[in-house]
């Protein structure tokens, strides 16, 4: 039975539809999950943190590539069918809740043993993927890896080069906190039901030491967030709108670094940002 069978089967069995309020989307296409089994590289010293197994078709796999998997699903609905599923399975953990009010670090800690690495995998809800990624990457969890499904669009500002095309603030956390790549693109036709966009699976590779030295990490992310709170706004407004510094102080800083006072938030390298965070501390 592929992927597409079983998924059907399992619908009509339990007699489910996808949860539009919680961005549900079934996967059905094989490739898929082998892709993402291959570019986490999961193996049996892994333990596997899946977000939102839904049916449990990249769970599945999981199972028997992975030391042990802990599953964390919302839907109440999918916990009955998981449950179903994997009750024979000694290495696995089914946990029924909200994953942004999980203490994943606490999770970890009673979870893992000696020389057992750490890796997230996922397919998340367009809806709510930016908060848990910030969470999964704020958090600093002792992880090697993140390996998610998102919407394309989402997709190509989460692997953006910082200061390049599709920029966005999250980008440049994104890049701080890990080494990202763009993995494969996945049609909206290997869904049911079919999303009306398409996605894309990403790897994203947790640094062990930051790219940039900084005297405060939570200024630094401030001085982003203030500078994209307004798209097309120059630096200096934005610098100012965000309470960072005044106009005039931020019309000095961009003198000292030879830009131009139209600079945009966007058109800057992580480096940059990191000189001026480091230059507003000091004052």
């Amino acid at each position: 039975m592929n992927i597409y069978e079983e998924t059907k089967f399992l619908i009509k069995k339990y007699n489910i539809m996808a949860n539009k309020n919680l961005g549900q989307n079934f996967l059905i296409e094989n490739s898929v999950i082998h892709t993402i089994l291959d570019s986490a590289k999961i193996s049996k010293e892994d333990l596997v943190i899946e977000i939102g197994p839904g049916l449990g078709t990249l769970t599945q796999e999981l199972l028997q590539r992975a030391k042990k998997v802990i599953a964390i699903e919302l839907d109440e609905k999918m916990i009955t069918i998981l449950n179903d599923r994997f009750r024979f399975y000694d290495n696995f953990q089914l946990i029924h809740q909200d994953i942004l009010k999980i203490d994943l670090q606490k999770l970890i800690q009673e979870e893992k043993k000696e020389k057992m690495h750490i890796k997230i995998v996922a397919n998340l809800p367009y809806y709510i993927t930016t908060p848990i990624i910030m969470k999964l990457l704020e958090d600093k969890l002792p992880i090697e890896s993140i390996t998610v499904m998102v919407q394309k669009e989402v997709a190509e500002r989460l692997t953006a080069i910082p200061g390049e095309k599709n920029t966005g603030a999250i980008t440049y956390c994104v890049s701080y906190y890990s080494e990202p790549t763009e993995v494969m693109v996945v049609p909206n036709n290997f869904f049911i039901p079919a999303p009306q966009v398409d996605s894309e699976v990403i790897h994203l590779t947790i640094r062990e030491n930051p790219p940039v030295k900084l005297k405060n990490e939570a200024f630094f992310f401030k001085i982003i967030k203030a500078s994209f709170m307004q798209r097309r706004k120059t630096l200096m407004n934005g610098l100012a709108n965000g309470n960072i510094c005044t106009k005039e102080k931020a019309k000095e800083i961009l003198n000292k670094m030879n830009l131009p006072e139209n600079t945009r938030g966007e058109t800057l390298r992580m480096e940059q940002f990191a000189q001026i965070s480091n230059m507003l501390w000091e004052e």
